[in-house]
């Protein structure tokens, strides 16, 4: 049974659980702690009825006094307590996608999170992600690093920054997916026209790096441009209405067939954020034409714009075909617009 991400509250879960043992092992204020939450909101992930993970939020206002140096004062968001069983890049992104969305929508201006040394996998996570080591935290229990994600401060690339992007002196294209594969590539991004929260506990397949697999000339792209996603029409309706714009992605790198060994390459890069089994991976690699786009899956749009929409108010034409093409700067501003994309996400 696949991992589910959910939210729930301290008081439905049972301390006796053998999951929170490694905790009240190396926190020795853990279970008072815990006992005083109870009608806090967690997150848990469940394992069907198993618990293998856990991650509390809250928010601190100004300066951050108990470490050394002192974090400046902002709107933080604290990870209180992060704990994952079990190893793999796609369930921590799943973790570190939904702490990113909650800061976001909550108009946090960073994160931090303290963690002792030892974890280094988990460090190295946040790292990939911006998070930079600040200072330290003495505590009964011993020096925990403080590691600190503030948003104003960018680096100019794309994983570091996510979910931030520029949409200055980058490209903007129109990626039509099918909507097969729609809902299991994108699952915020689910088809609902009206407005909608972004944060949703929709699916464990909810991770921040999304593959797209096809035979469309994606090696136009470049690092940092803008990918808006195009579900394609289900056939209940006219496509005027049924075909929407759900949602913008930022371009990691693209590779074609020959830049693979062979199928074995192409199968270990694909499939952990693919949508696709090993089968149809294979079945792929056998076409003499391939293209891969890896992206960020960095907003929902909490507004879908529907083909209608797209022509009439935006104004993009028919032709050429709507499942690869170019957009310009100013159809690009507008489908964000339209999509009611947190302007906070865009940092030009």
């Amino acid at each position: 049974m696949s991992r589910q991400l959910k939210a729930t509250k301290f008081r439905a879960l049972s301390l006796a659980d053998p999951f929170f043992d490694s905790l009240k092992a190396g926190y020795s204020g853990f279970e008072a702690w815990f006992k005083s939450k109870a009608d806090e909101d967690v997150y848990v992930i469940e394992d069907g009825r198993r618990i293998s993970g856990m991650i509390y939020l809250k928010h601190e206002d100004g300066a951050v006094e108990d470490v050394d140096p002192v974090l400046p004062s902002k709107r933080w968001l604290k990870i209180g307590t992060l704990k994952i069983d079990g190893r793999g890049t796609k369930l921590g992104e799943r973790v570190l996608k939904k702490i990113f969305d909650r800061a976001v929508d909550e108009d946090r201006e960073g994160i931090y999170v303290t963690v002792f040394d030892l974890h280094a996998d988990l460090i190295g996570l946040f790292e990939r992600y911006g998070f930079k080591r600040y200072g330290v935290k003495e505590t009964s229990d011993g020096t925990e690093l403080v590691l600190a994600r503030v948003f104003a401060e960018l680096s100019g690339d794309v994983v570091a920054d996510y979910p931030f992007f520029r949409t200055a002196g980058r490209k903007s294209w129109l990626l039509a997916v099918y909507p097969e594969y729609h809902s299991r590539l994108l699952p915020d991004s689910i088809l609902r026209n009206e407005s909608r929260e972004i944060v949703q506990d929709v699916s464990h397949t909810n991770t921040i790096h999304k593959m797209y697999i096809g035979r469309l000339s994606l090696t136009r792209m470049r690092r940092g441009d803008l990918v808006f996603i195009y579900r394609t029409t289900d056939h209940v309706g006219p496509a005027f209405y049924r075909s929407v714009a759900t949602s913008v992605c930022v371009v990691e790198e693209t590779k074609r067939k020959k830049d693979f060994e062979d199928e074995e390459s192409f199968i270990k890069y694909a499939s952990p954020h693919s949508v696709f089994a090993r089968d149809e991976l294979r079945a792929m690699f056998a076409e003499p034409r391939l293209y891969v786009a890896k992206m960020t899956y960095n907003s929902a749009f909490n507004t879908r714009i529907t083909r209608g929409r797209l022509m009439e108010e935006v104004g993009i034409k028919k032709n050429p075909r709507w499942d690869f093409r170019e957009l310009t700067h100013d159809e690009a501003a507008a489908i964000l617009t339209m999509g009611k994309v947190n302007a906070r996400l865009i940092v030009d």
